[in-house]
């Protein structure tokens, strides 16, 4: 046999071998890391957290939970996270809409802006925005002015989770095939049919992610939020603010309490919105 034939034969055997059941090579001490990485910058803090929380009293635990400040606190935070969220997905799938099939004027420089919620400080935006919507402000003179109140807070958190949708959405227009759009149009469909038979299914998987992904980020802002929330308790407080006094109080458990009922709350929120996303796949 012919050595050309016995290296042929040799990379065929180890073709037929156990590395062809292998994803990549390299496969199990990849995993290893990852798991490791993940475990220690992610799965540890949070069991740090819940064994932290763990450590207060049932009684004095449930009376912190369910005190009117607390729930206040939840309603606002969540309820106005939810809220903005919602809205959000509207107007970012329009502009993105606008931004992935027209080539308007200062299109590229609405596109870099935005981002901008992603790259500015969020102490920077929460002065911007209270100085816009005050009573001295541009649009708090004409009679926006919406500073320290709850409609401040949901103007907050309108600005910081609206690229969440847009960035999320805009890849799946960009990507999405003319023919079926063509192929409606051909039939005589109206723009409503197009947009609700042809467009918007693809769309829904991207509209969720860019929901939950919006939403996550309003539960757990701090900096564009406590400027102009007015952080009036039971009215205008936020739960991370509730957070950060627990902790300025050197109540370390009772923050982590409050941090993980945030946590679990949240959790299920995701869960809730990835189970919607499957059954619209199915």
């Amino acid at each position: 046999m012919a050595l050309d034939d016995i290296i042929l034969l040799l990379i065929h055997m180890r073709l037929e071998g156990p590395m062809r059941h292998r994803a990549m090579p390299g496969f199990g001490l990849t995993l290893g890391v990852t798991l490791a990485y993940f475990g220690l910058i992610v799965l540890l803090p949070l069991a740090a957290l819940v064994v932290t929380a763990a450590g207060v009293p049932g009684p004095k635990a449930w009376a912190l939970l369910t005190s009117p400040r607390t729930l206040a606190a939840f309603r606002v935070s969540f309820g106005l996270s939810a809220l903005a969220a919602l809205v959000n997905v509207p107007l970012g799938v329009l502009l993105a809409w606008v931004l992935s099939r027209y080539r308007v004027p200062g299109r590229r420089l609405l596109d870099s802006l935005i981002d901008l919620p992603f790259a500015l400080p969020t102490a920077v935006a929460g002065v911007a925005l209270t100085a816009l919507y005050a009573d001295t402000g541009w649009l708090g003179r004409i009679g926006l002015d919406i500073a320290y109140t709850r409609a401040g807070i949901f103007a907050a958190l309108l600005f910081i989770g609206l690229p969440f949708v847009v960035r999320s959405v805009q890849p799946v227009l960009m990507a999405l095939p003319r023919d079926a759009e063509e192929a409606a149009l051909t039939l005589d469909a109206g723009a409503w049919q197009l947009f609700r038979w042809v467009i918007l299914p693809p769309l829904v998987p991207a509209m969720v992610t860019g929901t939950a992904l919006a939403f996550a980020r309003g539960v757990g802002e701090y900096g564009s939020v406590i400027f102009i929330a007015g952080n009036r308790p039971g009215v205008s407080e936020i739960l991370p603010l509730l957070i950060v006094t627990r902790l300025d109080s050197f109540d370390v458990p009772g923050a982590a309490l409050l941090g993980t009922a945030m946590l679990t709350v949240s959790l299920l929120v995701l869960l809730l919105l990835e189970m919607l996303e499957r059954l619209h796949a199915r």
